[in-house]
């Protein structure tokens, strides 16, 4: 981990250049979360989306184009944050022949580093519809009057009624949490379908809260949210969606689930996004 450029001084890359990738092991967050088998017990991606991707076509004129990654979970590495934009960036002067030259690149690349192959969709500015806003489904935690006083993550707060069967999708836009390299906020809002005992609607409230003031990666903070509610609520079926703003000109939405149908692919954008 110490040749990882997050949180040093890098010099922008500028030309195309594959080698600025680095690739952080997923093994070693999940170990830590009790799961130690190639087999995972959620289904899932991590959505990156970009807003400042940019090349030359062979006159030297600029390409300006949005894209979506798709970053499968079973890849045993996921791609670190700035690293991914340096790469991005290594783009900028260099001239490609047309949008599917820059396409295969980017899925090669990608897919060597995460170990696993990437899906990549590039998309014209114009093509409004395939970024639209939604709104959160489901029902807002967020009206609880509620009094909070955790800011590290507690599993103790979760509690379900198991007498009580529901099926619900909830949601906060309350969530924060921190980088563990920089220290520098992590905001979200997290989604969460479930099936199976009624989850105490102020104990996931107080528990999302107490991300607050902890450090992880955005994919680690998200499995660590699915593994405490299955221990601690023991439901049906989850899913669990953490859409993270937008930082650099990227965002990245991982999406865990029991179930390929709790999936949500591709996942929504939201109105902070």
């Amino acid at each position: 981990m110490s040749e990882m450029p997050l949180g040093r001084n890098t010099s922008y890359p500028k030309t195309y250049n594959p080698e600025v990738l680095f690739p952080i092991p997923r093994i070693d967050n999940r170990r830590r979360l009790g799961v130690h088998s190639e087999v995972l017990p959620f289904r899932g991606y991590d959505l990156w989306r970009a807003y400042e991707v940019s090349w030359l076509d062979l006159r030297g004129k600029p390409v300006v184009m949005l894209a979506e990654f798709m970053v499968p979970v079973h890849s045993p590495y996921m791609v670190e944050s700035k690293s991914f934009k340096l790469y991005l960036n290594s783009f900028n002067q260099t001239r490609f022949a047309n949008p599917d030259d820059v396409r295969e690149r980017l899925v090669s690349d990608l897919s060597g580093v995460a170990g696993a192959e990437v899906l990549v969709q590039l998309s014209s500015l114009s093509s409004v519809e395939e970024f639209g806003i939604s709104l959160p489904q489901g029902e807002s935690l967020d009206v609880l009057e509620i009094d909070i006083d955790c800011y590290q993550p507690d599993p103790a707060l979760l509690r379900a009624d198991a007498a009580t069967v529901v099926e619900e999708t909830l949601y906060s836009d309350l969530f924060k949490s921190n980088c563990p390299v920089t220290g520098q906020p992590d905001w979200g809002t997290v989604v969460l379908r479930y099936h199976g005992p009624r989850i105490d609607h102020a104990g996931l409230l107080r528990y999302l809260i107490s991300f607050r003031d902890h450090e992880g990666f955005h994919e680690d903070c998200t499995e660590q949210i699915f593994c405490d509610l299955m221990a601690r609520c023991r439901p049906i079926n989850l899913g669990i969606t953490l859409h993270f703003l937008r930082r650099g000109g990227l965002e990245i939405v991982p999406v865990r689930s029991t179930e390929p149908a709790l999936l949500d692919f591709p996942a929504a954008r939201l109105i902070r996004q």
